[in-house]
């Protein structure tokens, strides 16, 4: 009768383990894009880190940025910074209006740069790891299940109800953050997530069609909680899109909570244990 006990006991630690499991969904960043906008030559775009547009994108190992010169002056685009110099890495050497640059990162880490005409004009490249792409499963193209109580919500001005549910930060792991626009179609948003103050994630430009989608960090460095900035970028295909464009809902500090339905699952389990426990006269050891 002990084995009953005992038995029972891993069926609760298994259907624990299965609550709290999550089912990862990769996104892969094989190419960037980001423009030096009209006006970059002037000092002043610095104060709100748009003098390279945007400020900071991530990409896969093995993944490509292109920058576009938007302005009437010609830049160029150097790895390194305006206080430690060139790194060497990558540079564009000056280029002219309308024109691109290409580079290719094969080795992850994060590249900050800067143009030597215009020092005051800054960028970052975050590099992902290699196994990022090399995670796909079966279960790709799935997001975790998104029933039940949200990690947390928040609103948009035109009444949008903003939800993100989240896998529990785990250091050595990817996060998953996904995210819904309550009733909403072909959404476009901005989602960054920092954990204490690094960026793990910067995804720009996401669309979700039905309005879910699903994002995953890099492998954090730590389990602390991490936070989540959603830029709204406007309902729609085509421009000009619609809606309240630019509109920003913060999450600080986030870290799932054990849901209302594990918790109703676990006191079942509890119960049968000390159903069948007391029916054999047995008491197990926890």
């Amino acid at each position: 009768m002990k084995t009953i006990a005992i038995g029972s006991l891993f069926v609760l630690l298994a259907i624990v383990a299965g609550v709290t499991a999550t089912n990862p969904a990769f996104a892969d960043h094989a190419t960037a894009s980001v423009s030096l906008p009209a006006g970059s030559s002037v000092p002043g775009c610095e104060e709100t880190n748009e003098c390279y547009i945007p400020h900071e994108v991530t990409i896969d190992v093995g993944g490509e940025v292109t920058w576009s010169n938007d302005d009437t002056a010609a830049h160029t685009v150097t790895g390194g910074s305006a206080n430690d110099g060139p790194s060497g890495v990558f540079d564009s050497s000056l280029f002219m209006a309308g024109a691109t640059f290409s580079h290719k990162f094969d080795t992850a880490g994060t590249y900050p740069y800067f143009c030597m005409v215009h020092p005051w004009m800054e960028g970052v490249v975050v590099v992902q790891e290699a196994g990022a792409e090399e995670a796909m499963d079966e279960h790709e193209g799935e997001m975790m299940n998104m029933e039940g109580d949200a990690t947390a919500t928040g609103m948009l001005s035109d009444g949008t109800k903003v939800s993100i549910w989240t896998s529990v930060p785990t250091k050595g792991e990817m996060m998953e953050i996904n995210v819904e626009f309550e009733g909403a179609e072909h959404v476009n948003h901005d989602i960054k997530v920092t954990q204490n103050g690094n960026t793990v994630l910067n995804d720009m430009g996401a669309h979700h069609h039905d309005g879910k989608g699903a994002h995953m960090t890099k492998a954090l460095s730590s389990s602390d909680p991490v936070d989540i900035t959603i830029t709204f970028q406007g309902y729609g295909v085509d421009d000009p899109k619609t809606g309240p464009i630019g509109e920003v809902v913060k999450f600080s500090k986030v870290v799932p909570e054990f849901g209302t339905i594990a918790m109703m699952i676990l006191a079942v389990a509890i119960i049968s244990i000390v159903a069948v426990t007391a029916k054999s006269r047995v008491i197990p050891r926890f």
